[in-house]
């Protein structure tokens, strides 16, 4: 079995693969960073509480966005499984051509969406939307070139900056809204929230396509923690919340 982990700004999510299937998910916050040890524990622990035998595990594939927990992390998967991660970082072989200007300034997250991506849908080309701590936006030729995107402040993020850095705006639970307008502060947070991350997803897709793919319309893609609170927009032609795993497994096996 293969463990893949991506440790992102807020989180820690992991899945458990034998062959493509994946058998188990399990997360676990990342804002604690935690010692080896700590992070050894929790990983056998949510095996076995998923079914899974941590010794059955034999290949480990992590990406990660938060540099202070790598060290970490390669120490835990040494000590308590016995065996050297495959890390995403720069010189791991993906099968992509990186178009940035520097190609190490982009995130491992966004490469393995990316990857993930070209192994689902071959032939295409990708607009890859993910919403996590930041709300990425990637787009990939049908040639595996990696062209460029977008970052902005994620639901969370966006929600916990009114409320720390403004004297009366509440916390509120994010949720698909009905209606745009909002008829208390909660709501009126709630549809600001919401709608300006329909309308994001909408304006950015179709800015990127005429940029870029005018020729061939692009596939695009919802992955994320939040992906599925738009479902009722039809916002995405497909939806894989589990996207970052599959690139994780596919650069496993490039790097085998």
């Amino acid at each position: 079995m293969i463990l893949a982990i991506d440790v992102g700004n807020s989180q820690i999510y992991c899945g458990v693969f034998e062959g493509d299937a994946l058998q188990a998910q399990f997360r676990r916050t990342s804002t604690m960073r935690g010692s080896s040890d700590e992070l050894g524990v929790f990983l056998r622990a949510a095996l076995r509480e998923n079914g899974v035998q941590p010794n059955a595990i034999r290949q480990v594939a992590a990406c990660s966005v938060v540099p202070d927990i790598n060290y970490s992390l390669r120490a835990c998967c040494q000590k308590y499984f016995g065996i050297e991660p495959m890390i995403l970082r720069p010189g791991i072989k993906t099968g992509l051509k990186i178009r940035y200007k520097d190609p190490r300034e982009v995130g491992a997250d966004r490469v393995a969406d990316a990857m993930g991506a070209m192994k689902l849908f071959p032939g295409r080309n990708l607009i890859v939307i993910d919403f996590g701590t930041a709300t990425t936006v990637c787009a990939i030729s049908k040639q595996r070139e990696f062209l460029g995107g977008n970052i902005l402040p994620g639901l969370r993020l966006a929600m916990d900056a009114l409320e720390s850095k403004t004297a009366q705006l509440p916390s509120v639970e994010i949720r698909p809204m009905r209606t745009c307008l909002g008829t208390s502060t909660v709501e009126s947070i709630q549809s600001g929230l919401y709608w300006s991350n329909v309308g994001m997803v909408r304006e950015l897709a179709r800015r990127i396509t005429a940029d870029v793919f005018a020729d061939e319309p692009p596939l695009v893609i919802g992955t994320g923690g939040f992906c599925h609170l738009f479902d009722r927009e039809r916002l995405f032609d497909k939806v894989v919340p589990d996207l970052i795993l599959t690139g994780l497994l596919e650069a496993l096996r490039l790097n085998a």
